[in-house]
């Protein structure tokens, strides 16, 4: 699979890459702030199976990911462990953290 190069190309793919049967019942909202040059705002809202991504802010989020543009790019082309990523600080969340553990299995990777 060809690695991302730009957060608009996660963002267009990520309902794509939803995996429904790894979400039964789950409603949730994911804000995803990128910072950093080719950053932005999006949120990714799962719920009745499906999963949209729109662009910008997301009133009430469940669950807030926060980092470079650069890393997040990184975490999702495999270069950076997601946990790692979080422990060093490169990634910060708020919110639901038992989503947080769960969002690895609700995508299937790049």
């Amino acid at each position: 699979m060809p690695k991302v190069t730009t957060i608009k190309e996660i963002f267009d793919g990520m309902p794509g890459a939803f995996l429904a049967e790894k979400a039964p019942g789950l409603n949730a909202v994911l804000q995803f702030e990128m910072t950093g040059e080719g950053g932005g705002a999006y949120y990714a809202t799962i719920a009745n199976g499906q999963c949209t991504v729109t662009e910008g802010v997301a009133p009430n989020p469940t669950l807030t990911l926060s980092a470079s543009a650069a890393d997040y790019i990184r975490v999702v082309n495999g270069e950076l462990n997601p946990m790692q990523a979080f422990m060093q600080g490169k990634v910060k969340m708020k919110g639901d953290m038992s989503l947080a553990m769960k969002m690895q299995q609700l995508f299937r990777p790049g």
